[in-house]
C-alpha cells in the first residue's frame, strides 16, 4: 500500500462549482507503520480522515468521487458510505480503474454512479480472519451471515435484480463489466460510451411501416364512407350491416 501522497484529495473546481475526491488505494483504518515512533500513521483512506475532508466541502457544491481501489476494511467502507449518504451535496461517483469489494459499495452512496470503459467491479461475500474453539467459529459464521444480509441492502436499494440473484453473484465472487453493472441496476451510466445510432436502413424501414399503417387507415375510412353513401337511402340498414360484416371479414382474411 502506498501512503506517500494523499489518496483522498480535495480539488475544488470553482468554475464548475464542484469538488473532486479520489480514493485510489485500499480502504483501511490504519496507515503505514512508522518504525521510528512505533506507531501507525494516520490513514488517508479511513472513515475518520474522510469525515474531516467532507467537512471541508461547502454546501451546494457537487462532490465528484473518483474510485480506483481493490476495497479493504468493511467497517471503514460502510462508515464512508454512510458519511457520503448523510452529506446533502449532490454526489457523482466515477470508477476510473477498479471498484472491487467495499469500494463498489461506497460508489452506491452517489446519486449518479458511473463506470468508465474498461473498468471492472467485484461483488463477493465478505470474509474475516478468526480463531477459537468450535462454538466460537460457528458464531463467527453466523455473524458473517448477518453482516452480509445488512451489506446486501445497500445494493438492493436501486438494483434491478432480486436478492436471491444478488446472493448468487456474491457467492460466485463475480466481476462485473460496466454493461453488466448497468444491466443489474448497480450503476446508472457507462461513462464515455456513445449511444448506438440507428442505421439509415432501419430508419427507412420504420418510415415505410408508418406509411403502410397510414395507408391502411385511409383505405378503411374510404370504404366506410362508401358504404354509408350506398346505404343512405336504406331505412332498414340491413344491407349496410351486411356490407360492414363483409368488410371486416375481408380485413380478417388479409391479416391471416
Amino acid at each position: 500500500m502506498q501512503q506517500n501522497g494523499m489518496n483522498w484529495r480535495l480539488e475544488p473546481v470553482q468554475a464548475e462549482n464542484k469538488t473532486l475526491l479520489y480514493i485510489y488505494d485500499d480502504v483501511t483504518e490504519y496507515g503505514q507503520f512508522n518504525w521510528n515512533t512505533w506507531e501507525y500513521e494516520e490513514s488517508e483512506t479511513g472513515a475518520k480522515y474522510f469525515a474531516e475532508k467532507l467537512g471541508e466541502i461547502p454546501d451546494g457544491q457537487t462532490i465528484e468521487l473518483h474510485i480506483n481501489s481493490n476495497g479493504g476494511s468493511v467497517k471503514e467502507g460502510i462508515a464512508i458510505y454512510n458519511l457520503l449518504k448523510q452529506k446533502e451535496n449532490h454526489k457523482v461517483g466515477i470508477v476510473d480503474g477498479v471498484a472491487h469489494s467495499v469500494a463498489f459499495l461506497i460508489l452506491q452512496a452517489c446519486e449518479e454512479r458511473k463506470m468508465c470503459l474498461g473498468t471492472t467491479a467485484l461483488i463477493h461475500n465478505m470474509w474475516m480472519c478468526c480463531a477459537g474453539n468450535a462454538t466460537q467459529l460457528r458464531k463467527y459464521a453466523d455473524d458473517l451471515d448477518d453482516m452480509m444480509e445488512a451489506n446486501r441492502q445497500v445494493f438492493l436499494e436501486r438494483a434491478t435484480i432480486t436478492e436471491e440473484e444478488l446472493m448468487e453473484l456474491m457467492e460466485a465472487e463475480t466481476y462485473l463489466t460496466p454493461d453488466k453493472a448497468l444491466e443489474y441496476g448497480l450503476i446508472d451510466e457507462v461513462y464515455g460510451k456513445k449511444a448506438i445510432e440507428p442505421k439509415p436502413d432501419d430508419i427507412l424501414e420504420k418510415l415505410s411501416q408508418m406509411q403502410r399503417q397510414l395507408n391502411s387507415q385511409q383505405s378503411f375510412r374510404e370504404q366506410i364512407a362508401e358504404l354509408r353513401e350506398k346505404q343512405s337511402g336504406n331505412p332498414g340498414g340491413t344491407s349496410q350491416k351486411n356490407g360492414l360484416l363483409q368488410l371486416f371479414k375481408g380485413m380478417a382474411r388479409k391479416g391471416e
